[in-house]
């Protein structure tokens, strides 16, 4: 398994943002954690990416734990956070260069043209990420997240903000890079979750309501919509 979530829970003071949460993840999936917001999506990311730890559970990523091995958990993840940290002053070739260096790529240059192929940021490479729209900003963040070829790719909320075009280009994006590596990407939307995924995740004040592929879910509610199955279970 890339990712195995065992009974994580997750306590703010009074407030339990996660409630034995439990999930797994096989290579090659592209799995959409699908919730409203505040359902504790950004919470196990955020855990699982070992930027947080849990008050109790353990997470594993490609065999390391995230509590012992930090380190060696995040060079196997690539992450595209809600708000995607980029340095606006910085050029669209020289941001991935440098970030490139910081995870020791090899042959740093020719990596960096194959992340903007790969993301199609071709015509926007000379430009500062100041003057990009959010469409090729987001670009931008996951070809950062993927420089230094991770086995897992943790998105939240990758499409957020963006007009209709830009929506399929990424949407589109997603589901090439889902060929490779297992992905794991959050939204509210459910539209969002069909369009690229064969799996969600639905998750509710911190609580697993469903796990199945999106043909079992709508086969066990009679193929009612999607959207009817999601407002069921997070109705209460």
């Amino acid at each position: 398994m890339s990712i195995i979530v065992k009974g994580v829970t997750k306590i703010y003071g009074e407030q339990k943002a996660l409630d034995d949460v439990s999930f797994s993840l096989k290579k090659g999936e592209i799995v959409g954690l699908l919730g409203p917001n505040g359902a504790g999506k950004s919470t196990i990311m955020k855990i699982i990416t070992s930027y947080k730890s849990a008050t109790s559970g353990a997470v594993q990523v490609c065999g390391f734990d995230t509590t012992e091995n930090p380190i060696e958990v995040r060079k196997q993840i690539g992450y595209l956070p809600e708000n995607n940290p980029l340095y606006l002053d910085m050029y669209v070739k020289e941001f991935l260069e440098f970030v490139a260096g910081v995870y020791k790529v090899s042959k740093v240059g020719e990596r960096v043209s194959q992340m903007i192929e790969i993301t199609g940021l071709e015509r926007e490479q000379h430009k500062k990420i100041a003057a990009l729209s959010r469409g090729y900003r987001q670009r931008v963040g996951l070809a950062r997240a993927l420089i230094h070829d991770p086995k897992v790719l943790i998105l939240d909320e990758p499409t957020s903000g963006l007009d209709p075009n830009q929506l399929i280009e990424i949407r589109s994006l997603i589901k090439q890079i889902g060929k490779t590596k297992t992905v794991l990407f959050s939204t509210h939307i459910m539209q969002e979750a069909e369009a690229i995924c064969d799996r969600v995740i639905i998750i509710d004040k911190g609580v697993i309501k469903a796990d199945d592929s999106l043909q079992q879910l709508l086969k066990s509610t009679k193929e009612q919509s999607m959207e009817v199955l999601f407002h069921q279970l997070t109705a209460n």
